[in-house]
């Protein structure tokens, strides 16, 4: 509106991240250079963090813009997305072909560390940004570490910049995730503006959207808009389009300190708005249930007389409802108010009572052998040469999300828990039986053996480390070595870049598939000594499909 009155080209203060309108502060400068260093020199992994508004997709969108033909790019903005969605879009960005159809997350690795040795070999580099970072889930970060495999003896073939809010950071230091924040290797947390900064930041936004000069902020406004937006760039733009529309009804070329706290005002008004509805609400429920006090009271205080009509009346309005958890066992009874109309009690009826999640060691141990038949027998992948063993492994309780077949994990339940004995304690160990993990949380088998969804927050608020699952082996007693070949150590190199550590499937232990197993060894706390042995074999099993 006020754009040609003015006598711009475009609105300066728009929120759109446009990179003609980096402000280079001390701090952007800063995270600048980061970005840059981390490219050039191949470091791998570099996460910019910082927090909501303070310019972060506007400075990854100028270093896209600066970067030279030679480096490929690819820029993700949906972070809501699976594992394999994200190879998927990984590979379109780059311009690789994924229209083929029925691709597996191994064609997606396979064309795309095909790309990248291209684009090494003709002296190019690759970048993959992310931004909104914050958002992926577990299984999509821990298959970007994976990514950071393709790479050559020397080089990294891929470089990945994870840009995000302030909660990456806490993300990042999840004990699932240590793996790949160690790989980190630059890191930076941008800031919002100093006070300085503000003045120069306005005003270089005017030249560039076309101003002439004849706009002018005084002093005064530039501290009400530093004292409101605390050098945010998001709000910084919002106080001063603001201003600007004010400025604009007035016929006003001058921004005061008056004029931004009115800017500020509307601003302020327009949240109280958009919340009052919610207020009202809260205030109603509130007028409810101190109308339901009184009436209680007056009827304990005078109308113990009228008992049974009061009785009768109250029965008639008031439901009482069951509570559960999100585990399906009751955790409290509360009383909801329903307003109806006077009706006939109907005959009760018996309460039904969920199912616990909690097995014990012989209802879990069945029930994780039952579901390995389901599958396994299914699809005919058991010989009678194999056996069947229960393998155990002590993990984190993030790392359930990279499981692909179904497993156990010993439960730590509260005291208070329906489960415990009477001394608080449990009289054997309890299990969660789980038949799939997704991407926020996983469906488990309850002591019906009916199928509940149950959150990831459940999970890892149990989750006691010791996890195990069927694992078919031959009783062959051979570990697989270096110079070792044959059919073992092809389906040893096919699991291997499953889960995103490319090999050749030559059926030749050689020496990159000695790197990629002690690497794997490595990320998952295993011996790192290239043997491939019974814990080597049982966890590449529960990983791959």
């Amino acid at each position: 509106m006020y754009t040609f009155y003015f006598g711009f080209k475009e609105n300066p203060f728009s929120l759109t991240p446009d990179p003609n309108y980096l402000y280079l502060s001390s701090h952007h400068k800063e995270a600048f250079d980061h970005l840059l260093y981390g490219i050039n020199e191949r470091k791998g992994f570099i996460v910019v963090t910082g927090g909501i508004g303070t310019g972060k997709t506007t400075l990854c969108r100028a270093l896209l813009g600066t970067l030279d033909s030679s480096t490929k790019t690819a820029l993700i903005l949906n972070a809501y997305i699976s594992d394999t969605e994200l190879l998927k879009t990984i590979n379109q960005e780059f311009g690789i072909r994924t229209d083929t159809p029925g691709q597996s997350k191994k064609d997606y690795i396979d064309s795309l560390n095909q790309f990248l040795l291209e684009t090494f070999s003709q002296g190019g580099n690759a970048v993959l940004l992310i931004d909104e970072a914050q958002n992926l889930s577990h299984t999509v970060l821990e298959q970007i570490r994976m990514l950071s495999n393709l790479e050559t003896e020397k080089e990294k073939l891929i470089q990945i910049v994870l840009v995000g809010q302030s909660e990456l950071k806490e993300v990042l230091t999840s004990p699932s995730l240590r793996q790949l924040n160690e790989r980190i290797m630059v890191r930076y947390d941008l800031k919002p503006l100093d006070k300085k900064d503000v003045r120069g930041y306005v005003e270089h936004r005017l030249v560039v959207a076309g101003g002439r000069g004849n706009l002018q902020f005084t002093k005064g406004a530039f501290e009400a808009i530093y004292a409101y937006s605390q050098g945010n760039p998001r709000r910084i733009n919002g106080v001063c389009d603001r201003a600007l529309l004010i400025a604009y009804s007035r016929d006003e070329f001058t921004i005061s300190r008056k004029t931004v706290q009115k800017a500020i005002d509307d601003i302020r008004s327009d949240v109280r708005i958009e919340l009052r509805p919610r207020r009202s609400q809260k205030m109603a429920t509130t007028l409810s249930v101190l109308l339901l006090l009184l009436l209680i009271i007056v009827a304990a205080l005078g109308g113990w007389n009228f008992r049974k009509e009061i009785s009768a009346l109250i029965s008639s309005y008031v439901t009482a409802t069951p509570i559960q958890t999100t585990q399906g066992i009751p955790n409290e009874r509360k009383i909801a108010v329903v307003v109806t109309k006077k009706v006939p009690h109907p005959p009760p009826q018996p309460k039904m009572k969920a199912a616990s999640l909690f097995l014990d060691e012989q209802a879990s141990l069945a029930g994780l052998f039952g579901l390995f038949n389901a599958k396994e027998g299914k699809n005919n992948h058991v010989a009678n040469e194999v056996h069947l063993g229960l393998f155990s492994f002590h993990a984190e309780p993030e790392y359930y999300i990279i499981f692909r077949k179904p497993f156990r994990v010993r439960m730590a339940i509260p005291a208070h828990s329906p489960d415990t004995g009477r001394s608080g304690a449990l009289p054997s160990p309890r299990y969660l039986l789980i038949c799939k993990a997704t991407d926020d949380g996983a469906i488990a088998i309850d002591a019906d053996g009916k199928e509940q969804i149950i959150t990831r927050d459940f999970i890892l608020s149990h989750w006691d480390r010791e996890v195990s699952w069927v694992y078919p082996y031959e009783d062959k007693g051979i570990n697989l070595i270096q110079g070792m070949k044959g059919p073992d150590i092809v389906k040893l190199q096919k699991a291997l870049n499953e889960i995103g550590y490319p090999v050749e499937p030559t059926g030749l232990y050689d020496k990159p598939t000695f790197n990629q197993v002690v690497k794997f060894q490595d990320n998952f706390e295993l011996k790192t000594d290239g043997i491939v042995g019974t814990r080597t074999k049982g966890l590449l099993y529960q990983m791959s499909e």
